[in-house]
């Protein structure tokens, strides 16, 4: 399944359907308990050395305490269709190139990363190399201290907003494009030569004409608004009584009399000939597409397309709750995590079939990674005081990209400060909770502290997480995570609500985003990704949960990304997962509606994040609150992805993105066709493979399972006393 270059031409995809993907997060659970592992341990030391083990049973409650349960299987034809929103009032338009000046403008340098704590404050007396026992290089040492430290319809272009009948997709045209180039496998690490930082940055100033057909467009429907440039050359214009829209507008949320939506499906908007400027200032969500209709005919836009509403990519639907007997652990928290472990089927030896090998990796070359390499989140932020977060070195400095107040739920717009205060979208419902998705996410790649005797481990133990802040209330919208991805690649600054413009310390390697709209490839969100990659980041993207092709999902559908499907703890395709030809690996996003290691949990992927109706695994007991939850979704598979990435960026520091990205999709279990299959009912447009039983159907998902120990073993790089 060969996709086309990374660094391939943008795409210009006129006339988009929106449709925001409702599919996000199952409130799974969390898992409070420890990383007991000590740094020798995991190095394989020789026989003669005991490892110190910090038990279950010395720590708090509060410690240890976990929230999951085992779910009930749903059935599949139970879950809800994907529904897609956008942003009533905001456009994007990108003029056509003949309108766009480009200016070459110098950006900062570099900073060394800083790491920063709790309140967002760089952190005093990092440790150098060597300091911890765990060296900035991220090698394990062999010492003798080993004392933990303390549809059936596919949207059609050219439809303007209208949404397709029953919001369901079908398969992908067979001639879609190739998206993602397989490259050589990489030469020796010393014959590859580093490019040169850019340190001059393009910025695209947009001319006069466009600003003006822009503002006629607004005037002839009797509208008023801002319209507001970026280094892009993209305008984003926003309608409203005070321009300020859409928190011109009454939300759905509000309980104001006669409150205008915030948010509109898709099938709700359409422009009708004849309408009268009267009608469309009562009308927000008809103005909105008729200001689209306009711009898209006047033939002066490469592209136009409604501001759309983006999600996470955590399974959100809560089936029926089935407590199944608990089994008290007596071993650290590290071997409830089956996501990292070895790939095998002796559980004896800890090995898990749906495991991506991270243990060999850790164990065989002892390397965890490096705090040179950068990671971008882009997601909901980080819980900053979270106790594995709070003055964790691994954290760099951040920033908060969403501009809406509303959607913000911080009290204000842009600025410097990327802590997650909660993304509940309707503050006075009972049912819905803040899902602190960001910090679960960043947990996986690397952001909690690893081997510290507390918490859970990360795939990467030495990395820099830089949290972007894109998603907050409701979801992110997507001019918001265009602005987010060029900021992470280092392209341009982010512009706070008081005027100043903070760049990044430095491009991002790796930019996350565990995040998906339910849409063809939107053209400026293909733009932005196109210009992060030719900057030299690697993007990672969820596939996405609605069990849908992905051509109709971004950013997993678009070029030039990573995308990622979800496996569990069995090393088969989960059956929320989405897939197709898009699917470059197989990584574990888990299912919580199973328990395949017997172990009296549910098979998710266990990480940091604050949760609530925990349980303390030695005693039973319930707990109030707790610090660590199981959670599933492609949202969980694609960081597994990025830590991979991070560890073999650190490994190899002058690889080339293809370079890497070639080592990553080699490091893989190949999977069988009846792995990556389900009932051809519940997946549109998947056909039987060869032998296939009645009824089942294949489900692309990828070169394979993620497996490091394979990247291992292909490198000859295994320390002494490996395996």
């Amino acid at each position: 399944m060969s996709k086309a270059s990374r660094f391939g031409s943008k795409s210009a995809l006129l006339g988009l359907v929106v449709v925001l993907l409702a599919a996000g997060c199952d409130r799974l659970d969390r898992v409070g308990t420890l990383f007991g592992a000590s740094k020798d341990q995991i190095a394989n030391p020789p026989p003669a050395e005991t490892p110190v083990v910090v038990s279950l049973s010395s720590l708090s409650p509060e410690e240890r305490a976990i929230a999951g349960q085992i779910m009930a299987v749903s059935n599949l034809e139970d879950y809800a269709s994907p529904t897609s929103y956008f942003a009533v009032g905001s456009v994007i338009a990108k003029p056509l190139d003949e309108y766009i000046e480009e200016l070459e403008v110098e950006a900062p340098p570099e900073a060394p990363l800083e790491e920063v704590g709790a309140d967002g404050a760089p952190v005093p007396g990092s440790p150098e190399a060597g300091d911890t026992g765990i060296g900035g290089g991220g090698e394990l040492e062999s010492t003798g201290d080993v004392s933990p430290p303390a549809p059936e319809t596919a949207p059609t272009e050219g439809e303007g907003l209208v949404q397709p009948e029953n919001n369901r997709v079908a398969a992908p045209p067979p001639s879609a494009p190739p998206r993602l180039m397989r490259p050589a496998p990489p030469p020796p690490v010393a014959a590859i030569e580093a490019p040169p930082p850019p340190r001059m940055m393009i910025r695209r100033t947009v001319r006069e004409p466009a600003r003006t057909r822009a503002e006629d467009a607004l005037s002839q429907l009797g509208l008023s608004g801002v319209l507001q440039t970026g280094p892009s050359g993209e305008v984003i214009i926003r309608m409203g009584e005070d321009g300020a829209a859409p928190t011109a507008f009454p939300t759905q949320v509000d309980q104001a009399p006669n409150a205008r939506p915030m948010f509109a499906a898709v099938g709700e908007a359409a422009c009708p000939e004849g309408v009268t400027p009267q009608a469309l200032q009562a009308d927000p969500v008809t103005a909105t597409a008729c200001v689209v209709k306009i711009l898209r005919e006047s033939g002066e836009f490469a592209y136009v397309e409604p501001d759309f509403i983006v999600t996470h990519q955590m399974e959100r639907r809560r089936p029926t709750v089935t407590v199944g007997a608990y089994v008290p652990p007596n071993d650290p928290l590290l071997s409830m995590q089956w996501h990292y472990r070895s790939n095998g089927s002796d559980r004896a030896s800890g090995q898990s079939l749906g495991g991506a090998g991270f243990v060999d990796y850790w164990s065989r070359t002892r390397k965890t990674g490096s705090r040179d390499v950068v990671v971008a989140v882009i997601d909901t932020g980080l819980q900053m005081a979270h106790p594995d977060m709070a003055n964790s070195p691994n954290i760099g400095r951040g920033f908060d990209m969403v501009s809406d107040v509303m959607m913000g739920n911080d009290g204000d717009g842009r600025d410097d400060d990327p802590n997650d205060p909660g993304d509940k979208c309707d503050p006075a419902s009972t049912v819905q909770t803040d899902t602190f998705h960001g910090t679960h996410v960043a947990g996986t790649v690397g952001a909690a502290l690893t081997n510290n005797g507390t918490g859970v481990a990360g795939g990467a133990w030495n990395v820099t997480v830089v949290p972007v802040r894109a998603l907050g209330r409701c979801g992110g919208r997507l001019s918001d995570i265009n602005d987010a991805i060029r900021w992470a690649a280092g392209i341009s600054p982010g512009l706070t609500s008081d005027g100043r413009e903070v760049w990044t310390a430095k491009r991002a390697d790796i930019i996350n985003m565990s995040l998906g709209l339910f849409e063809r490839c939107p053209a400026s969100m293909q733009s932005a990704i196109d210009d992060a990659v030719a900057a030299g980041s690697i993007v990672v993207a969820a596939a996405g949960n609605a069990r849908l092709s992905t051509a109709w999902y971004a950013p997993a559908g678009c070029r030039n990304v990573v995308t990622v499907a979800a496996g569990d703890a069995r090393g088969q395709i989960t059956p929320y997962s989405n897939y197709g030809a898009e699917v470059d690996i197989l990584a574990p996003g888990g299912d919580v509606t199973r328990d395949d290691d017997g172990d009296g949990r549910p098979d998710g992927v266990l990480s940091t994040k604050q949760a609530t109706n925990c349980i303390d695994p030695v005693t039973g007991q319930l707990i109030g609150t707790c610090n660590y939850a199981y959670e599933n979704g492609t949202s969980m598979a694609a960081p597994h992805v990025a830590a991979a990435l991070a560890l073999l960026k650190a490994e190899q520091p002058t690889a080339t993105p293809d370079q890497l990205v070639s080592r990553l999709l080699g490091a893989i279990r190949p999977r069988t066709q009846e792995q990556c299959a389900g009932e051809c009912r519940f997946y549109p447009g998947t056909s039987p493979y060869p032998g296939a039983p009645t009824g089942m159907c294949a489900r692309p998902c990828g070169a394979g399972l993620l497996d490091l120990s394979v990247a291992v073993a292909s490198t000859g790089s295994a320390a002494a006393g490996g395996r």
